[in-house]
């Protein structure tokens, strides 16, 4: 069993949880040794935790469905689900592509590349038939898995309408569709639904406007896939949520370092005279500086994020919630989450200031 960040914080939790605990039975006269009491609670609560955490589900007979798997999550995903022996349908956007041919060239039956856009039903349809149609008797589909997302980065201002409407169409409704669309045969199969959302759901940050509301939409309690949850419970079927931090530099969801400048001139370009001149040239350069820095920043290597996905998926007993990021954005998500607003943005404020 892999020790994840995810497994150490909950451990550290019934740590908190028993120490609390043994506080108020010495209180009350019903202990009077109180570090036994609290190294017995906690060896007890962590270790009933860490034994149903690594009670497993058998992948044989059983198939995923993954949304965007031309490249990083959904592609690496693909691979590491077909080695551990489940059957993977991967739904890449386009028909080709390095990635895509990185499935194809694992030459299995088990592993089939079904080309579909998320905001096209027609297409969504179309896959649903070609997994009816590869299915085996005998096998069931165990999972969905929304992962296809894009990320739209700049100032509100500077971002048309149309967009700003891709995120969400994207991101949410490419969700509620991909969900619809195949939710029958994981609700059958009493299986699972494992949404990607983003730290982004959780706390906003400058230049993510678009995202942000996209994620919140789908990943924070208060938005549809608590419903979905609620909805799917009496039918034995668990929505999981991923939350990665940034993970920019091992994915494509940000725009390539040599695009990048040329994204951020198409959008100044498409300015009215006005506002280029409220901005000024130093308010360009602090864009593309803000942007390069959201890319370059982020970790390359998304392995945890894959063991996150994995354990959602093959956990007897999945956890509602994987956040899969380093100390630091865990940190951050702590604050923004459990601090006044005035506290997290005074902190956001200085770390900016450190990284120019």
């Amino acid at each position: 069993m892999e020790w994840t960040q995810d497994r150490v914080i909950r451990v550290l939790f019934w740590g908190g949880f028993s120490l609390v605990l043994t506080e108020i039975l010495t209180f009350i006269g019903l202990t009077s040794c109180c570090w036994l009491s609290f190294l017995s609670l906690w060896g007890l609560s962590a270790g009933a935790y860490l034994y149903r955490a690594s009670l497993k589900v058998s992948p044989t007979g059983k198939a995923v469905v993954i949304t965007g798997c031309d490249t990083g999550f959904g592609n690496a995903l693909a691979i590491r689900l077909h080695q551990l022996g489940f059957r993977v349908f991967a739904l890449c956007l386009r028909s080709e592509g390095a990635g895509i041919q990185k499935l194809r060239d694992e030459h299995s039956k088990r592993l089939h590349v079904i080309q579909a856009d998320v905001t096209k039903q027609d297409q969504l349809d179309r896959a649903l038939q070609e997994v009816k149609s590869l299915l085996p008797v005998g096998e069931v589909l165990w999972g969905l898995v929304n992962n296809a997302g894009v990320c739209t980065i700049g100032p509100v201002e500077w971002i048309s309408k149309e967009h700003f409407r891709k995120d969400p169409e994207v991101n949410l409704f490419g969700v509620i569709a991909a969900t619809k669309t195949f939710l029958p045969l994981v609700r059958r199969a009493r299986g699972r639904i494992v949404n990607v959302a983003s730290v982004a759901g959780r706390f906003c940050a400058p230049l993510l406007a678009a995202y942000n509301a996209s994620k919140y939409a789908d990943g924070e309690g208060t938005g549809i896939r608590e419903e979905r949850k609620l909805e799917m419970r009496p039918w034995g079927v668990k929505v999981c949520l991923i939350e990665p931090g940034n993970f920019g530099s091992g994915t494509e969801l940000f725009a390539r370092e040599e695009a990048l400048k040329e994204e951020v001139d198409k959008m100044w370009l498409s300015l009215d005279e006005e506002i280029k001149s409220d901005y000024g040239e130093a308010g360009r350069k602090r864009v593309e500086t803000f942007m390069r820095n959201i890319r370059n920043k982020g970790a390359s290597d998304i392995s945890p994020v894959i063991t996150a996905f994995t354990e959602a998926l093959t956990q007897q007993h999945p956890q509602t919630r994987y956040d899969p990021m380093d100390p630091l954005m865990y940190f951050t998500l702590f604050l923004a989450t459990h601090f006044p607003d005035w506290v997290y943005d005074s902190y956001f404020a200085l770390m900016v200031r450190l990284s120019k």
